[in-house]
């Protein structure tokens, strides 16, 4: 293909889907005289994101969690007429689900009951002074033998015997059974209360508390190491990343870190290949060769093609031919050459060796391509992560001193450093979607890589903003006269920042559709020679990309039949109303 062809095909592929960066970006209106309030729109831009993830999930402590509790024991015990040790008993059968218990108890009650263990009418102990324990076959008074509502006797201490080893055993003792081999009674947490030592006690009810999680299928532990929260999700909601208030984000799908927009299976097949063996194979193919007589892996660490193995073989090779050394000298072409291997390679006798070779090197080349950038942006953002912590727990209270404003009014910053956080993460498996991308599909390929490609160059410069300009204003010894531009500049940065990246994960997790739906037309159409121009917000309520028609020289280029004009800096098309361009803050010219 030639290379006016791939420009033609590069300027169709990004002009394909006009209404892509539709969206409120926040920065633009027909109405106006060019001021623009972005504390107000970044605030409620964030607010509006909170609220979308509070409608799809809610975070539990461990006061939540045992209020829940304590409320479907509740509606069932009113519902069924039954003692709240039964109707903890059923939920815990049926996985804490309230309208399954109620289903299969209407269904079927006397089922239900044999099969939990429950019996309609309790065996009351004999009306007798002494009696026999079933396991020690010891005589008790009838204040120290207990037993279930089937009425087997055993004594205290069996009692606690039999049900600390049970607890010691793990939380299958939540469904604890009559000692009596032939009995199927359930014993219930009243019988644990009032026989069991404290310590099994305990034990006994962090299992119920953990069991309404984990047998509850809307609810799963945070993953993140020694957090006590849990989630639950409300199914078919959308995403299914969560951030719990131990501010760990992660996937409630598959319990793995959040990895919008990369699926769960692509995840743990990055994760995988990641750990797994395979990649020291391909280097060792891609950057070794065996020794010709005992096969070890052998690699050149020096110019000469002389090649020793190491004891206790010691075989002296060429490494370009891998014949003995001893048929090797001047007539072959010394150290450094070797024309038997040349001659040799032209008769084809190495081209499947040196294939294989090849081909372990590429691939090693491109996965190490990949997982570089995909570990460079997740260490970028854990230094994100601890310069934001850094600015709630320091730098935010000296900034208000030395510019004289109220923390309530420097939020903005730490909005700005939370989308970087967030768009690090992103970015990062972005790379993992980038890398199981197939190599074939070219016009989705190109699409992605301009779409990750505008989406990081908008992260980069609000990093900048917000990592080394606010320096200038924290180092500042009196209150600077511009700090309030600086303001607009980093909330506008961010709200343009959190567009990009939307639309950057709204294309991937439809699987760049926009791509396959406009292909024929791209293919077909080669009228577009320049770069598609980023449309701003007009009053539509869209942004839009224009690809069609060269740019005019001057300085300020106009836009025929519109109300906009097209920066000179960075090409982002704005309404005619400002003087700012709401991309990069180039002023008009």
């Amino acid at each position: 293909m030639s290379s006016e062809d791939d420009m033609h095909d590069a300027n169709d592929l990004e002009s394909i889907d006009d209404d892509f960066y539709s969206g409120d970006t926040g920065i633009g209106s027909d109405d106006g005289d060019g001021d623009y309030d972005f504390v107000d729109n970044e605030s409620d831009a964030s607010d509006d994101i909170i609220s979308r993830q509070q409608l799809n999930y809610i975070v539990l402590g461990e006061a939540d969690i045992r209020q829940r509790q304590e409320e479907d024991i509740n509606r069932v015990s009113a519902v069924l007429s039954l003692s709240r040790v039964a109707a903890c008993i059923l939920l815990r059968h049926y996985n804490w689900s309230v309208s399954r218990v109620n289903d299969e108890w209407f269904a079927d009650e006397e089922n239900v009951r044999r099969v939990v263990g429950l019996l309609e009418k309790p065996i009351e102990l004999p009306n007798a002074r002494e009696l026999t324990c079933g396991i020690c076959f010891e005589n008790y008074p009838r204040d120290r033998i207990s037993s279930a509502a089937c009425g087997h006797p055993f004594c205290h201490a069996c009692w606690r015997g039999y049900i600390g080893t049970s607890i010691s055993d793990g939380p299958g003792s939540l469904s604890l059974r009559c000692p009596d081999p032939s009995c199927n009674a359930a014993v219930g947490q009243d019988m644990v209360n009032l026989l069991a030592t404290d310590d099994d006690k305990e034990k006994y009810s962090r299992y119920l508390l953990r069991s309404y999680i984990e047998d509850n299928r809307k609810t799963k532990w945070c993953p993140a190491p020694g957090c006590d929260y849990a989630v639950e999700f409300i199914m078919g909601s959308g995403s299914y990343d969560v951030c719990c208030n131990c501010t760990y984000g992660f996937c409630w799908n598959c319990t793995e870190e959040a990895h919008r927009p990369v699926d769960c299976s692509t995840v743990a097949t990055w994760i995988l290949k990641n750990s797994a063996e395979s990649e020291n194979m391909n280097w060792i193919l891609a950057n070794s060769k065996p020794c010709p007589k005992c096969k070890r892996p052998i690699e050149k660490n020096q110019g000469c093609m002389h090649i020793t193995c190491t004891p206790p073989c010691k075989f002296e090779f060429c490494w370009l031919c891998l014949g003995a050394w001893s048929d090797h000298g001047e007539r072959t072409g010394g150290f450094y050459a070797c024309n038997r291997y040349e001659a040799a390679k032209q008769e084809g006798a190495y081209d499947e060796s040196e294939r294989r070779r090849e081909m372990a090197k590429n691939s090693l080349e491109r996965y190490t391509h990949y997982y570089e950038r995909w570990a460079t942006n997740q260490s970028s953002r854990q230094k994100a992560l601890a310069d934001l912590h850094s600015m709630q727990s320091e730098k935010l209270e000296k900034l208000s001193d030395r510019q004289s404003q109220p923390e309530s009014q420097l939020k903005f910053i730490t909005e700005a450093w939370l989308q970087i956080v967030e768009c690090r993460r992103v970015l990062k498996w972005t790379y993992a979607y980038g890398y199981y991308l197939p190599e074939h599909e070219h016009a989705k390929r190109q699409f992605f890589e301009y779409l990750q490609g505008e989406a990081e160059s908008g992260l980069e410069r609000l990093h900048q903003c917000a990592e080394k300009e606010l320096q200038v204003y924290l180092e500042a010894e009196s209150p600077s006269k511009d700090f309030n531009d600086f303001r607009t500049k980093l909330a506008g940065l961010t709200s343009v920042t959190r567009n990009y990246f939307e639309n950057l994960v709204r294309a991937l997790e439809t699987g760049l559709q926009d791509v396959e739906a406009t292909d024929h037309q791209a293919t077909c159409s080669r009228t577009s020679s320049s770069k598609p121009i980023i449309v701003g917000k007009g009053k539509g309520g869209k942004t839009k990309l224009a690809g069609s028609g060269s740019r005019s020289g001057g300085p300020s280029h106009s836009l025929d039949d519109t109300n906009l004009w097209s920066c000179d800096r960075c090409t982002y098309a704005n309404v005619k109303s400002t003087n700012i361009c709401q991309m990069c803050q180039q002023r008009r010219s």
